[in-house]
């Protein structure tokens, strides 16, 4: 297993465990909140959506099945998943879901609206904390630095994924709207700043 997995950064480990998980159940509960909000989801979990909508379970099951799936694309790629890649996997969906099943979307639109732009801060905040744990991208992270890996360019690679995938999950039924656009606008300014400020530094650095 170990040879699998990338090596665990040797100092601060319960501090990069802790960071990580907050993180990736602020990550699950924000994008509760997104599909709550029904105004549009990122790309990714349009698909997710459009799947649990055509074949049925969760949307958070499909997060667990299709991360799992995007983690045997690495093996050609020859990447590492991390912990964290790991734990992405499963606690982001289970998340998902367990929110989902205790929460009701609401009827005002305002409430809608505050829903949706509550959720893609919290996301942008989210990412920073478990991209700064040092544990491990997340499996769809990976694959776009995978395929890119100094031969393509990152925001080629990332936009023609999401692309794909958004055009999946909204011929599925995976509701697209202003929220997607919102996502897509906002989420890169927000964690460019998130990121660098959460991450946790070796000691000595």
């Amino acid at each position: 297993m170990r040879r699998l997995l990338a090596p665990v950064p040797p100092d601060r480990r319960v501090r990069r465990c802790a960071q990580l998980l907050a993180g990736l159940v602020l990550y699950g509960v924000t994008a509760a909140m997104l599909v709550l909000a029904g105004l549009g989801l990122d790309p990714w979990d349009v698909l997710h959506q459009g799947l649990s909508r055509t074949f049925g379970l969760g949307i958070g099951t499909w997060v667990v099945l299709i991360s799992f799936v995007v983690l045997l694309a690495w093996c050609p790629l020859r990447q590492r998943p991390g912990v964290g890649t790991i734990a992405n996997a499963v606690i982001v969906g289970a998340t998902i879901d367990l929110v989902l099943s205790l929460l009701h979307p609401p009827h005002a639109l305002w409430q809608r609206i505050l829903l949706l732009a509550g959720a893609v801060a919290g996301n942008g905040v989210a990412t920073g904390f478990y991209i700064g744990a040092g544990l491990g991208p997340g499996p769809r992270d990976g694959l776009s630095t995978g395929i890119a890996a100094g031969r393509h360019s990152m925001r080629v690679v990332r936009t023609s994924i999401e692309a794909t995938v958004l055009a999946t999950g909204f011929l599925l039924g995976g509701t697209v709207g202003i929220g997607t656009l919102l996502y897509a606008v906002a989420i890169g300014p927000i964690t460019h700043h998130t990121i660098p400020r959460l991450a946790i530094r070796r000691r000595g650095t």
